[in-house]
């Protein structure tokens, strides 16, 4: 069909012709309403779009052992990894609110180690018995992960390691 044709056709009906594949040989068009064309695109565009980061938490005490903080800092990288948000917040319980500086401490430690993987967006922050502070990703290309899981070593088997009785 011709271009003039087309463009008679849609008005006749009130209707707007829409070109959808202009690289089509000959190029493909649509005779719709622009403004449910343009409605419909953009739902589609919102539907692949991929969900916004959840908010993920870890929380801390100060007293924390060295292991337990190591897990739950490889936690914290992971949930960094798959592009959420990670809350951390410390809770002081009794007497640990007369020394907040200590877990302030702690969480300036949890900044530095999640620094490669994390950027702060609310910086340290007292409020009540906790301190909170939220991390958010940093762009995928410029991730580094620290605390990763050290693999296993194979075992031996017992067949193996024991010499062969002769």
């Amino acid at each position: 069909m011709k271009l003039s044709d087309a463009l008679r056709k849609a008005q006749g009906i009130g209707l707007d012709l829409v070109e959808i594949a202009p690289t089509a040989n000959p190029p493909v068009c649509k005779i719709v309403a622009l403004g449910k064309f343009r409605y419909d695109i953009s739902k589609h565009t919102k539907d692949k779009k991929p969900s916004s980061s959840k908010l993920k938490e870890i929380k801390f005490r100060v007293n924390i052992d060295e292991h337990d903080y190591l897990t739950k800092i490889r936690h914290g990288e992971e949930f960094l990894d798959r592009g959420n948000k990670v809350r951390v917040q410390l809770q002081f319980r009794g007497r640990e609110m007369a020394h907040q500086e200590f877990g302030m401490q702690l969480v300036e430690k949890v900044r530095d180690d999640l620094s490669s993987m994390s950027q702060v967006e609310m910086e340290p922050k007292i409020t009540g018995r906790n301190i909170t502070m939220t991390l958010a990703p940093l762009p995928a290309n410029r991730r580094k992960r620290k605390f990763t899981v050290p693999p296993k070593e194979p075992e031996q088997s017992e067949e193996s390691s024991s010499p062969i009785p002769a």
